[in-house]
C-alpha cells in the first residue's frame, strides 16, 4: 500500500448523503509530495463529502503550521495557515480537472486528493513571508547589508593609488 493511498476517496463507494474524513499532514506527506513551496509542516485537515444527485461537494477545513523559506534571510520559518476550500467532483468517462470541476473516471471512481491538499495549503501562504523582527539569520542579514565584507581594493586601483601617492609626495 502506497503511503499516499490514505488521501484517496472512493466516490463510487459513498452511499450516504455525507461522509467525513480527517487527516494530519506531517513531514512525511510534504516530503512524499515533493512540492516546491512547503518543506514540512503539521496541518489538520477535515473533509466533508456531500453527495448530491449530480455531483459530489467536497468541503475542506484546515489549520496548522507549514515550514517555508523566509524571503529575507532564506532560513526556514514557521508559517501559520488556516482556511476553507471547496471542490466539486462528478463521475464521467475519464479523469479531468478543468479548475472548477473535477471529473473522475466512472470505471475507477477514486479521487486522489493528495496534490489538491498540497495546493490548498500552498495557496494559503502569503506572497511575502518573512520572520518576525529579530528572528532572521543575523549572519545572512549582515552579509546582505555589506557589514561582513572586508574592504578589498581592486589591484589595478591599488597601483594607481600608489602612483598618486608618489606624485603627491614629490610636490
Amino acid at each position: 500500500m502506497d503511503k499516499m493511498d490514505s488521501y484517496k476517496v472512493d466516490l463510487k463507494g459513498i452511499l450516504d448523503d455525507a461522509v467525513s474524513r480527517h487527516w494530519v499532514l506531517t513531514d512525511d506527506f510534504f516530503s512524499a509530495i515533493h512540492g516546491p513551496e512547503i518543506e514540512s509542516g503539521h496541518v489538520d485537515v477535515a473533509l466533508r463529502v456531500k453527495r448530491t444527485s449530480e455531483a459530489f461537494d467536497l468541503d475542506f477545513q484546515y489549520e496548522g503550521v507549514v515550514k517555508v523559506e523566509c524571503d529575507r534571510c532564506l532560513s526556514p520559518m514557521n508559517q501559520p495557515i488556516h482556511g476553507e476550500c471547496s471542490l466539486r467532483a462528478v463521475l464521467g468517462e475519464e479523469d479531468d480537472d478543468d479548475g472548477e470541476l473535477l471529473t473522475v473516471s466512472e470505471n475507477h471512481g477514486i479521487l486522489d486528493l493528495s496534490w489538491h491538499l498540497y495546493e490548498m495549503l500552498a495557496l494559503e501562504i502569503p506572497i511575502r513571508h518573512v520572520h518576525e523582527d529579530g528572528e532572521c539569520n543575523e549572519q545572512v542579514l549582515k552579509r546582505l547589508n555589506g557589514e561582513d565584507r572586508e574592504k578589498q581594493v581592486d589591484p589595478r586601483w591599488a597601483a594607481l593609488e600608489q602612483l598618486k601617492t608618489k606624485i603627491n609626495n614629490k610636490e
